[in-house]
């Protein structure tokens, strides 16, 4: 079963949000999208149908640059859980994309003493599973 089969299959209930999903022109492994009101250029950090802010349905995909800089920042030195512990100190930030939308991911290929607000990063893309793979994030090159 591929990603978007897993997806559909998730969200079998929403008859619109698996129109939106056959819409989608990329694969998940390698860009990032959102969807982007045409009319008044609000940006939803996850798709939807309708623009929360207006509920226009006059929506687009947009593809995400992959760049970004730190927004906010926490280091995270303890954490008992499996699949956690194993990547302690880790960071979990806040990155504010080109596009100006924020989105919560882990800073990765750095020490936490280097991480600095207002940082340039940039997207990588870590397989967790054969089929989920997560967004994160790289000082940028």
């Amino acid at each position: 079963m591929n990603r978007i089969e897993i997806i559909r299959t998730r969200h079998a209930a929403r008859r619109e949000t698996l129109i939106e999903l056959q819409e989608i022109p990329y694969a998940f492994e390698s860009i990032h999208f959102f969807k982007k009101n045409r009319a008044m250029g609000h940006v939803n950090v996850y798709a939807r149908a309708l623009c929360t802010n207006c509920l226009s349905s006059n929506t687009e995909w947009v593809k995400c640059k992959g760049t970004g800089k730190i927004y906010t920042f926490t280091v995270t030195n303890q954490n008992g859980s499996a699949g956690f512990r194993e990547s302690l100190p880790y960071v979990m930030a806040y990155v504010e994309l080109a596009e100006g939308l924020k989105v919560l991911t882990n800073l990765v290929e750095c020490k936490p003493d280097e991480v600095r607000i207002g940082m340039p990063v940039e997207a990588v893309f870590e397989d967790a599973t054969p089929e989920v793979t997560l967004l994160k994030f790289r000082p940028a090159r």
